[in-house]
């Protein structure tokens, strides 16, 4: 995890800076500037455009009942590419643009259910219960200090018993 962060930190923002200063050596300032602007701008509104198609996808299949797994992975894929696209650079943008095109982010999509798939499957989790010791004095009795079996009528008996539990397959 480390050296992912170290990465995303240190190493994409050196080469961020060594792109953009070889392009404004060849373009010129405002030029590249304008680029970054512009290019941020235009991603954006595609990623709003591809990101309302996909929360509409995922309403139709929850409408049919269906599980919208592939939409909300590629609603996270856009989130990313927004992200990216926003970050000023060529190289954040080449990704947040990649991001964009629907067979990479298809590709990427199965790539991500299958590694949830393997993580899920040798992943190991049951089912215990936490027991609380309890006075049988709680049962028998509810708030108003009477017998359950004298109240015929009323909604509330008894006291509520909370627990815990944790799921181990």
């Amino acid at each position: 995890m480390f050296r992912v962060l170290f990465l995303l930190f240190i190493i994409v923002p050196i080469i961020e800076i060594m792109v953009l200063i070889n392009v404004g050596a060849i373009l010129g300032a405002w030029p590249t500037i304008a680029i970054v602007i512009i290019t941020a701008w235009l991603g954006a509104k595609n990623v709003k455009q591809q990101g309302i198609a996909t929360l509409q996808s995922v309403q139709t299949k929850m409408a049919q009942g269906e599980m919208p797994s592939d939409e909300i992975v590629a609603g996270l894929l856009l989130l990313v590419a927004g992200v990216l696209l926003v970050t000023p650079g060529f190289v954040t943008d080449f990704f947040g643009l990649s991001l964009l095109v629907p067979q990479i982010r298809k590709a990427l999509i199965n790539s991500v259910q299958q590694h949830l798939k393997t993580n899920i499957s040798s992943s190991s989790a049951g089912f215990s219960v936490h027991s609380q010791h309890f006075n049988h004095s709680d049962f028998n009795q509810n708030d108003f200090g009477q017998n359950p079996a004298d109240l015929h009528n009323e909604s509330h008996q008894g006291k509520t018993i909370d627990g815990e539990f944790e799921r181990k397959d």
